[in-house]
């Protein structure tokens, strides 16, 4: 439960608020001015007061309220661990995901022109960069248009329309301050301006605010508990506090206490963990507190046994696992300073504009403190004789298995929760700014407008280690000659000074910029007569040159060595690569009869690269009565790739998944068991871009009905279908391992045949279908001296469906179904907002409703290894109740006070919420 509380000083508002004038604009889907209204297309619109009155105070939480906006690993809070892949260029970013087609597919404009997009992977454009202190309005359309805009515009299209007038002085300080510590809000802004375009002939503005996002931990919310396993939860990590040994395999230099001897029973040459007398179980990954007569695994702060039986894994039976919910970040926290500078200048019928958006925004990215996985080769985390802890280590485990003794003195490895080494943080820094100058006006002809606009504009993004990230050569050495012990809680002073000793704070990770050169010219104007009225016409030429950097620090060069866990990405560095964009579009407005108007546009792109492009889209709109109006569109989409998914050099990292792969030649149930070949395997993953990648494709549809009984009363229902061929994609792991057979080579085995690596990388294959319905029901009405108004708007999907690839039919369906990368399909989700307005007072109460999905299932259950009493395969709806009251009877000032989540309710349980690599729940 939070508050959020703002004020307003004001002077008086200019004509960028306030109109009676019907005056003709360009309205987002479209390049012919008309009256707001009367567009055929579904667009969704939000108001300066009603983004206050929500207590919004960025682009991410208002593209979080959008009920048309997907639920994938789009935002800051997904990003905010261990990432993988394309994602780990995410960071301080947050982007929007409508229709859930992705960001990539997801256009966002600022007052209807281009923006760049996110400096480290140059994927789409970063929410933190949008100044929402100087936004008037934002339209969502709710349709593809890459007919009007070209690439991107398949899932929709998010404009932030900012204002253009402002007389006076306006002040304002919010705050949002939760119930319970964690997850503040504050910020302040201050704008300006003088003149007024329509009366003064020039209008000058300016809007500058900042805002300061503190920390959420999981810490900080007791909801988050890993340790749940009546309901089906445990977490998958026996790196904990106090070290858990391991094998690891050996080699003729490399000798440790599990090495093979007669009377462990190894076979080969090494051992993957250790036999108990009269047991056939092999156990790895044990822990001392777990063994009989061990402290217990609770000992140690937020842990618990390690749930074999959960994971459907005997041989890890005597471990321990640690809560990483505990360090996980639910709000990152974000600084944001952003300025706007507008000037407008009216010269007789024309109009000259000029625009300057800058923001600067710090983020810190902190998550769990490092696990030290040992290895026999680059990473050998063990403890010799030389530590103080060895002599009771080796003791408790030879207690529990005697044919130990005889490797009496050999190393002991070991995977360890370096708790001491502290939280691990990137801290990056985003500096974006735009530079625009236009015009528009009459032509001397025919009674057509024309618009003209030049713009340059970046966003640069640098990222650095900051705590929680040692050099590797280093904590071996520490490890080894017992300076730090990881069998202990508690550690000397000199083990600490030589972990400070190690410290890689404040190196360079990696930084990227991406810039966007534009110039556009459009005109629009009647044509001809027809039965219906005047048919109107809008032409337009545009022009884009984008240019993307990206620089990795070599890991291998940085001063000292190897860091443990930092993810450097020197094989995707891009230097400076261009390319060229040069598009001609039309639009044809025809009123065909009186009731009957149908839209026509056509854009041809042509990109460096890729050639040309052609995209169609057919828009109609019928009028049975005055009271009802009939919709449709049909229309053609593209996303051409971005640099990093064709220039990304290849990585390979270390399988970060869970516990339950096999190598499904030897496996064909594909289930860990006791069986011969049917044991758990952790690869490494090959990511990185395909220099031969092409634009994907989509075909886009919808049919809609809109119905207007009285003035004050308006509803609208629309079906729409968006279907994704020729997909740009990443097979998952779950694809490469159901369809084996299809993607054997991209399984890199060795010489002997085992598996050492999944090749990831991208590749044009599979689409998806997705169909749903968009609905909004809105109306007013006065009861004496006040009003009541009430708006509803909800989706629905109908169908959600994928294929891998082109030979495969589409899968099953896909809505409500737990997705560990991606978007679960929620089936049902609405907004609905009741306002009172009487004088000065204006009050609301708001309903954000989200239905539930089929939750993750932990292996053992579907194994049937065991049945926790109060498991549920499905996590539950979410409500979610808001209220505000705002209060304007002060002399130029106005008062915001509202409650967020009103009754305090916490998200619903889930099966799978902390885990690498995804968003949890």
């Amino acid at each position: 439960m939070g508050a959020h509380l703002g004020a307003q000083a004001q002077g008086t508002t200019g004509s960028g608020g306030d109109t009676a004038k019907l005056e003709k604009v360009v309205v987002t889907g479209s390049s012919i001015k008309r009256l707001r209204d009367e567009g055929s297309l579904p667009v969704q619109v939000f108001t300066r007061a009603e983004i206050d009155r929500a207590g919004i105070s960025s682009a991410e939480q208002l593209v979080g309220l959008l009920t048309s906006n997907g639920n994938g690993v789009d935002n800051m809070a997904s990003q905010s661990d261990v990432v993988a892949g394309d994602a780990r260029g995410n960071n301080g970013a947050s982007f929007a995901n409508l229709r859930g087609q992705g960001s990539r597919n997801t256009l966002v404009l600022l007052n209807g022109r281009r923006v760049a997009s996110h400096g480290l992977n140059g994927t789409a454009v970063n929410l933190n960069t949008i100044p929402m202190n100087a936004i008037e309005r934002v339209e969502v359309l709710k349709d593809g248009a890459s007919a009007i805009y070209g690439t991107d515009a398949i899932g929709g299209v998010i404009n932030f329309i900012t204002k253009k007038d402002l007389s006076g002085l306006q002040l304002e300080g919010f705050m949002d301050v939760p119930s319970r510590k964690g997850g503040e809000v504050y910020g302040v802004k201050v704008s300006g301006g003088l003149g007024n375009l329509a009366k003064d002939g020039y209008s000058l503005l300016f809007a500058a605010a900042h805002t300061d996002n503190k920390i959420l931990t999981g810490q900080q919310r007791d909801f988050v508990n890993t340790f749940q396993p009546d309901r089906g939860l445990s977490v998958d990590t026996r790196g904990t506090p106090i070290a858990t040994v391991f094998a690891v395999g050996t080699t003729a230099t490399v000798t440790n206490i599990f090495s093979p001897i007669a009377a462990l029973g190894a076979a080969g040459p090494s051992s993957t963990g250790v036999l108990r007398p009269g047991d056939t179980v092999r156990y790895n990954g044990i822990n001392t507190l777990d063994l009989p007569g061990g402290a217990g695994c609770g000992s140690m702060p937020n842990s618990a046994p390690y749930d074999d039986r959960l994971w459907n894994n005997p041989a890890t039976a005597f471990g321990c696992a640690w809560d990483t919910g505990v360090s996980a970040t639910l709000q990152q926290p974000v600084k944001n300073t952003s300025l706007v500078l507008r000037g407008s200048y009216k010269l007789g019928e024309h109009q000259i504009s000029a625009e300057l958006v800058g923001a600067k925004v710090n983020s810190y990215k902190a998550f769990s403190e490092v696990q030290l996985i040992g290895n026999n080769s680059t990473a050998r985390y063990r403890i010799t004789t030389a530590n103080s802890s060895y002599n009771d280590v080796f003791n408790a485990l030879v207690g529990a298995f005697p044919t130990l003794e005889g490797n009496r003195g050999r190393d002991i490895y070991f995977r360890w929760r370096c708790l001491p080494c502290g939280p691990r943080e990137i801290e990056t820094d985003t500096e974006s700014r735009r530079f625009f100058l236009g015009a528009d006006g009459p032509l001397p002809f025919a009674d057509w407008d024309y618009r003209v606009g030049v713009s340059t504009g970046y966003s640069e993004d640098k990222s650095a280690l900051r705590n929680g990230y040692y050099y590797r050569d280093g904590m071996v050495n520490i490890l080894a000659n017992g300076s730090l012990n990881p069998f202990t809680l508690s550690q000397t002073s000199a083990g600490l000074a030589a972990l400070e000793g190690i410290n890689a704070r404040g190196l360079p990770l990696y930084g990227g910029k991406f810039e966007v050169k534009q110039a556009d010219a459009s005109a629009s104007g009647p044509i001809m007569k027809l039965p219906g009225g005047t048919a109107m016409a809008a032409v337009g030429v545009d022009l884009r040159r984008e240019t993307y950097r990206f620089r990795g620090l070599p890991a291998a060069s940085a001063p000292g060595g190897i860091i443990i866990a930092a993810p450097f990405d020197e094989s995707n560095s891009v230097d400076g690569k261009s390319r060229d964009v040069k598009a001609v579009y039309g639009e044809l407005l025809m009123p065909v009869l009186k009731t009957v108007e149908a839209t026509l546009a056509v854009r041809t792109d042509q990109y460096t690269g890729f050639g040309r492009t052609t995209n169609p889209k057919l828009a109609v709109r019928w009028f049975p009565s005055e009271q009802i109006m009939v919709r449709s569109s049909y229309s053609t989409g593209f996303r051409v790739p971005t640099f990093s998914q064709q220039l990304n050099g290849v990585t390979q990292s270390p399988f970060s998944g869970v516990s339950t792969l096999v190598d499904p030649e030897k496996c064909p149930s594909l289930v860990v068991s006791g069986l011969p070949g049917c044991t758990s395997i952790s690869p490494d993953t090959i990511d990185g871009g395909n220099p031969n990648l092409q634009p994907e494709k989509a075909n886009i549809a919808s049919v809609g009905l809109a119905f207007s009984p009285t003035r004050d009363l308006r509803a609208s229902i629309d079906w729409w279908s968006i279907e994704l061929k020729d997909s740009m994609r990443k097979p998952g792991i779950s694809e490469l391992t159901r369809y084996y057979d299809l993607f054997k080579s991209r399984w890199v085995r060795d010489s002997a045949g085992n598996v050492t690596a999944i090749d990831q990388r991208w590749f044009n294959t599979g689409g998806s279908k997705t169909t749903g319905l968009e609905w909004e029901v809105e109306g007013q009405f006065r009861v004496g001296d006040g009003r009541w108004k009430a708006n509803v708007n909800g989706t629905y999907l109908l169908s959600k469906k994928s294929r891998a690839l082109d030979v495969l039919p589409y899968g099953p369906s896909e809505i409500g179904q737990f997705n560990r990368y991606g978007d679960p399909g929620i089936r049902w989700k609405h907004t609905a907002t009741f306002s009172y307005t009487e004088g000065a007072w204006t009050s609301s109460l708001t309903q954000r409703y989200s239905s539930g999905y089929n939750d993750n299932v932990l292996p053992g259950v579907v194994a049937g290894r065991v049945s926790p009493p109060n498991w549920s395969p499905k996590v539950q709806p979410y409500t979610v109740y808001d209220v505000s009251v705002s209060y304007k009877g002060f002399k130029n000032m106005e008062v915001i006070a509202g409650i967020k989540n009103l009754l305090d309710d916490a998200p619903p349980f889930s099966a799978y919420y902390d885990d690498n690599l995804g968003s949890g729940s």
